[in-house]
């Protein structure tokens, strides 16, 4: 079958659009009638062209865990890939998720692989998704590798909500201060202060510092977030570079508190697909790759690459990642006991839960200083202001008496 977009009017004379499966165009319309609605215009529609024009949107984080869910459930009924995209496109409640999903389906059914189709819709599945798809297609074991990637879908989610939660309050008080700090900086200091400089009345330091700023960011404020943006476009240009990303990436690993939390990250990350792929029967160098794939940071990944490397050659795979000097020693030892024991698939798991526990640990740490630390530096800034605006009040009552 194809993909059709479609425009029409329902029942009611209100315009529907949308994407629907044919053979041909005179099916899809025959569909769309049968459906009650009156089509306008239907294309054909490739997944790759429709790709492009959705590329600012995607299946949601909770969405993809369950479409996930449901495909390994429904592979391990026996259905094939197409019976089981089927079920889904009729399953699926939002639009973008049919849509997605119809896209996907034509190219698995035009001869692309799972892995292949679905990196036509890169918004919606993730680099590291993709790579485990493509792990379990090799090994044969898609349907557990999907069940166990659902999981880690689902932890992942939960732990992003809880750091959003967390964040929230910090977020909305430094935004409030921010408008308070411009509004006196713009507004209220230059117009207190214009009462003392027309007795003039010499002002103290601070208070001439002040109006020295207020003047300076109510003339220039324009250039300034012209600054900032011409800033952060080239710094995403620059970074799209190797070398320029690559020593970006060195420099935040070596970032104290954030180094930190980007190795636990990635660490875990690779524990979690190393662990879903070796327990699916996914040979150990091909998983692997896939865990080199999922490395959001350059420096990990070229480690990883270069333990595919050592264990190509013959190394044990806790020697080669013993050597890159890179990942926490915890992660070592536990792959060491894994190889020994012949339970690597439970020991990764193990590493991959313990350095989900201690980034946890270090998010509830920073997040607890965080709020103490921009409240001191908020009032801090206030302080100075509110001290600007009182000294040559104070001046003037002192030569008053």
């Amino acid at each position: 079958m194809e993909a059709f977009q479609y425009q029409a009017l329902n029942a009611v004379g209100r315009k529907v659009s949308g994407v629907i499966q044919a053979d041909t165009p005179r099916q899809a319309r025959a569909q769309l009638r049968a459906q009650g609605l009156l089509p306008s215009m239907i294309d054909q529609v490739h997944a790759r062209e429709r790709a492009k024009q959705v590329w600012s949107r995607g299946i949601s984080a909770s969405e993809l865990s369950l479409v996930t869910r449901q495909m390994a459930t429904l592979l391990d009924s026996g259905l094939t890939m197409e019976q089981s995209l089927n079920a889904l496109i009729e399953e699926a409640a939002e639009p973008m998720t049919r849509e997605v999903l119809t896209g996907v389906k034509t190219e698995v059914t035009s001869g692309h692989s799972l892995a292949e189709a679905l990196g036509a819709y890169e918004k919606s599945f993730p680099d590291f998704y993709r790579a485990l798809v493509h792990g379990g297609e090799e090994s044969g074991a898609l349907p557990t590798v999907l069940q166990h990637l659902a999981d880690y879908l689902d932890a992942s989610q939960a732990m992003k909500q809880k750091t959003g939660l967390a964040l929230l309050y910090p977020i909305l008080v430094t935004v409030v201060a921010i408008m308070i700090v411009t509004g006196l900086l713009v507004y209220v200091v230059p117009q207190v202060v214009q009462v003392f400089q027309q007795s003039r009345q010499g002002l103290p330091l601070l208070t001439r510092s002040m109006i020295a700023l207020s003047d300076f960011l109510r003339v220039t404020w324009p250039y300034i977030l012209v600054l900032l943006g011409g800033g952060f476009a080239a710094a995403r240009v620059a970074l799209r570079r190797d070398t320029t990303r690559r020593r970006w990436h060195v420099l935040l690993l070596r970032m104290p508190g954030i180094g930190s939390l980007i190795r636990g990250i990635n660490t875990s990350r690779f524990a979690s697909t190393l662990a879903i792929l070796v327990g699916g029967g996914v040979p150990l160098l091909s998983a692997l790759a896939s865990g080199a794939r999922v490395m959001t940071n350059m420096v990990l990944r070229e480690a990883v690459e270069h333990a595919i490397n050592r264990v190509r050659e013959g190394a044990s795979l806790s020697r080669a990642l013993g050597e890159t000097r890179t990942f926490p020693p915890l992660l070592i030892h536990l792959v060491a006991s894994g190889e020994v024991s012949g339970k690597l698939e439970q020991m990764l798991q193990r590493a991959a839960h313990l350095e989900t526990q201690a980034l946890e640990r270090r998010l509830t740490v920073f997040l607890t200083l965080l709020e103490p630390v921009m409240i001191l530096v908020m009032g801090g800034i206030v302080l100075l202001i509110v001290l600007a605006i009182l000294l040559p009040i104070i001046e003037i009552n002192q030569l008053v008496h």
